[in-house]
Parts: C-alpha cells; structure tokens; sequence
C-alpha cells in the first residue's frame, strides 16, 4: 500500500532566560498546528554572578533541559530547525562553555542573537499572530531583557532590547522576596531609568494599539479574566494588582486569584516593570499577542504563511480544515451584514462587531463537522479548544459562545469579556436572523428584507418582508415567527411584517 507524503515538521527553540521552550508545528491547511510543546524552569539568568559569570548549576540545569530537546530533534530536516539563546546567553562571558556542550547534546547549532534582532524577530511573531491595523507598541518582558518594538503591519520602525527583565529584578529588588512599597518602588524606578534614554523617541513615533508578548502579560490577562474584568490592561489594573500582591507580606505566599503557582514567582517583579512602562509611555490600554519570539522563527521557516490578513488567513485555514460549505458561510455573511448596515448603528459600534459578525459568519458550520445533532455544542467546544490567531483569548471566547446561541434558545447575557454587552446582542440576533433567511442555500431564494431599529428603543427591531410571503414560503414564516417570540421573551423584541 502506498504511502501518503509526510507533511514537514518544523521546531522553533528559544534559550530564554527564564525559560527554554521548544515548539514543534507543521502546516495544517494553511495554519500553524502544535504537534508539541516542551517548556522547562531554568531560570539561566538567575545563574548570572556579579562578573557575568553562568555558574556550574545554571548550566547544568539548561543541558539538562536539552537532552530532553535533542530525542524529539532526530528526525527533523536541519533547516527546519531554528534554536536561538537571548540575554542571559549574551551577558554570560562564558557563554562559549555552555553552547559548546549544548551544541554537542542537539546536534544542532545555537544561535546567540544581539538584542535588536530578537526585538525583530519578535515583532514579526506578534505581526503574523494578532490582527488588528495601524501602528503598534510590542512590550516583550523577558527574564533578563525587555524588549520594545514599534511598528505597522510587518515592518518594525524602531526596535531597542533593554536589560533589564523579570528575573534579573526579581534577584535585585525582590530578593528578600518581601512584597513591600519599598520594593516595588524601587523596582518601578530602576525600570523608569533603563527607559528614560528612548522614551522621548518613542513618544515623538506614536502608536495606535499597544500589545504585550510576554509571560507576565499572559499572566495579567489569565487573573483579569478569572477576576471578572475585561481583557485590556490598564494602569489601573496594574496598581489594583499591586496592592493584592501586597497584601501577601512575602512572594512564597502570594494568591492572587487567577495566578498560576508556575507564574507567581516572577510575577512582582515583571508586574512592576510593565507599571514602569505604562507610567513613562503614558500607554492607555493593552492586550495580549498572539505570539511572540517562537512564532517569529518558524513563521521566517515557513514562508508560505506569511499573510497581511491574519484573521482572514485563519477563517480560511478552519473553512479547509474542516471542510465547511464556504458558499453558504459567504451567502450568511452577505445577508447578516446588510441586516448589520440596515441597523444604522453609531458608526464606533458598527467598526466592534462586523469583524466579529464576519468571522461568526464564516466558521458558523464548524459543529457539523462533528454530528448534525447538538451541532452548536459541537461548535462552541471545538472553538474554545482550536487556536485562533488574529484574535484575542476574550474575541475567541466571544465568538464560542456567539454561535453555540446561534440556534436553539436565545439568551439575553452572553458571558464574555470582549465586547459590551449590548453589541454582544446585536451581534447574536444579527446572525440568527441571517441564518434563518439563507435556510435554502440558495442566494436567489433569499427574500427581500429590510431591518430597522426603534429609534428610541435600540433593541426593538422590525423585519419588513415582501408581501404575501407567509403563505409562499410557510416555513420559513413559522422559523422567523418562532425565532421572534424568543427574542422578544428574551427582551429583544423583534416585530415582522407584514
């Protein structure tokens, strides 16, 4: 029996000074799926002695660490490999012992990278995994570095890798691990130091959105959402999650609802670096990236991915994998965003939920995938567990929940974090109606149809459809009868006429 062509592996490995992590992907339908993901504690920076000197333990702890690398490496062409050290490799003088052992353990050689280009190489991560458009602000708060990177689209117009990081803090201004004022001060000033020399430059450069790529980030994001709040960091946040941690008197107790015991130790510490930046910045809000350094290396190995359109190019990628009926998503999503236009919605809630009613548009069919029977369970399981680039944990959340409502009973309160609730709304009623009208599949058999909204009761709707519809078209009159009663017992109301 012949047999099929192996689809290539490829493996991204990131010395950090934290962490070293190895990820293994191959090109699945025109995305980037995890095969596997290895991550070990090593904590190389915390091995740095006064003279930037590693020290026998720190090494042996990431040789350790990369014999368990080098099994799954045997059988990987060696230019799909990319292994890259960071900072606490460039800051160890004798950086040359530890790499000439690692090099022997993986068969493969390591590649020190200088400062700018791991800022480059991690913007090209976060460019290839977050949607979004204009200019971004990166903040990348490594173990022994911070990276800082402004750009549009894939283009980086500045670039600048500072030392300082959450482990190199951490053994400076927490490590008496007490979570006291003074040594939050005084880490929140050293870091406003270390930025001082760019900040002006950075401010006079601008930017429209800005997003973190780092673990401390990850980190806020995972207690924000666990504590109920929305998705974007603000200031404010940041010093509510100060004085929870103070509430703790040292670092071994800290628990924070929401904070991983595996984050927790670093966590001070990097939480005051990114109050740092949010203060000398000025920077109003910022959400979390969907990649960063590991991404930025296989995306430079696997060229065929590289799209402007992240969301699009995942949308995609989901439509082929799962092989949906692209037609009838395209045929949902022209009559759902005409119902969308008719609504003449504020023009700043118009530009929050057609992205998000597109993407609903396009995967709505994922759960029939798995079985017609319990189809919307089907969906909203699947796209709570697949990764989504282009969009945010909250967005991915939101379009889940989204289209597991897209049948059935309606509800009112969609639990998300993404959105405001009353555009949450629209955008659920939106799509059932428009799914409804394409029940046919069929864009000639779809009815003429205006949607309008009371003018002074926003969530009172009225469908107009040509006359003598109901008695040429029975089913479809009784759906839409049904679908109005349970909108309008949701406190929704949707009137049809004629």
């Amino acid at each position: 029996m012949a047999m099929s062509a192996v689809t290539p592996i490829y493996a991204a490995i990131d010395l950090g000074s934290n962490s070293f992590h190895m990820w293994l992907i191959r090109n699945n339908a025109g995305s980037v799926q995890t095969l596997a993901k290895i991550k070990r504690k090593v904590r190389l920076a915390s091995g740095l002695d006064a003279n930037n000197q590693l020290s026998k333990e720190a090494m042996q702890r990431g040789w350790d660490c990369l014999e368990l690398f080098a099994e799954r490496l045997q059988d990987i062409p060696a230019e799909h490999i990319r292994i890259v050290g960071t900072a606490a490799l460039r800051r160890a003088l004798n950086a040359a012992e530890f790499l000439e052992k690692a090099q022997q353990i993986l068969g493969h050689p390591v590649d020190i990278i200088p400062g700018e280009e791991e800022a480059r190489i991690i913007y090209q991560g976060v460019a290839h995994t977050s949607g979004g458009s204009g200019r971004r602000l990166v903040v990348d708060i490594g173990g022994a570095s911070t990276e800082l990177i402004i750009g549009n689209q894939f283009e980086a117009k500045a670039l600048q890798s500072l030392h300082m990081g959450c482990v190199t803090w951490l053994e400076t201004y927490f490590a008496d691990r007490d979570l006291s004022e003074h040594n939050f001060s005084q880490a929140i000033a050293a870091a406003k130091t270390v930025l001082e020399p760019i900040r002006q430059t950075y401010l006079d450069l601008g930017w429209d959105v800005c997003v973190g790529a780092s673990g401390t980030v990850q980190a806020l994001q995972e207690i924000m959402l666990a504590q109920g709040m929305n998705e974007n960091i603000t200031l404010e946040k940041l010093k509510r999650l100060q004085r929870q941690a103070m509430l703790y008197e040292q670092l071994e107790d800290l628990d924070i609802d929401g904070l991983t015991m595996e984050r927790a130790l670093v966590f001070p510490s990097g939480l005051s670096i990114l109050i740092a930046i949010f203060e000398s910045f000025g920077i109003a809000s910022m959400t979390l990236a969907g990649g960063a350094l590991r991404e930025g290396l296989a995306y430079e190995m696997m060229e065929s991915l590289r799209q402007d359109d992240i969301c699009q190019r995942t949308l995609d990628s989901i439509q082929q994998r799962f092989q949906l009926d692209r037609p009838q998503a395209d045929l949902v999503a022209l009559v759902a965003n005409t119902l969308l236009n008719q609504l003449q919605l504020p023009a700043e809630r118009h530009q929050v939920i057609q992205p998000l009613l597109a993407a609903c548009c396009a995967i709505h069919e994922i759960g029939i995938s798995l079985g017609f029977k319990q189809a919307s369970e089907h969906s909203a399981y699947l796209l709570h567990h697949i990764e989504l680039p282009g969009f945010t944990l909250a967005q991915k959340q939101l379009l889940a929940d989204v289209i597991k409502y897209s049948h059935g009973p309606i509800v009112r309160t969609i639990s998300q974090q993404a959105i405001p609730e009353e555009d949450a709304r629209c955008l659920l009623r939106v799509l059932r109606l428009a799914i409804l009208m394409c029940h046919r599949r069929l864009p000639d058999a779809v009815l003429a149809y205006t949607l309008a909204a009371d003018k002074q009761q926003s969530e009172e709707w009225l469908l107009t459809l040509p006359p003598n519809w109901r008695s040429h078209h029975p089913l479809l009159a009784a759906d839409l009868c049904d679908e109005a009663h349970k909108q309008s017992d949701a406190d929704m109301a949707l009137n049809i006429t004629p």
